[in-house]
């Protein structure tokens, strides 16, 4: 891969990780997240920093978790209804 390239793709990566930080909704959160881990990812490759990879293929997972539980639909349990509204 280009030096170029992989460079860029550090800067990006970064630049992700900064705008998650600044984020105040999960689910936006997470999606950055989840692209600063892929940019990450592909820049570790190209770079051949393993720790990164590691760190990165760790945490994409888990990012991608929890906006599944961000995102997907409440249930309410029927008996914790029950006793809020007689």
């Amino acid at each position: 891969m280009d030096p170029i390239v992989v460079d860029l793709l550090g800067y990006l990566a970064g630049a992700l990780v900064l705008v998650a930080f600044s984020l105040q909704s999960l689910v936006a959160l997470r999606c950055v997240a989840i692209g600063s881990n892929l940019a990450f990812i592909a820049y570790a490759i190209g770079a051949h920093v393993l720790p990164v990879l590691v760190l990165h293929a760790g945490l994409l997972p888990i990012n991608a978790w929890r906006l599944w539980q961000c995102v997907r639909p409440r249930r309410i349990d029927s008996a914790a209804a029950d006793r809020v509204m007689p």
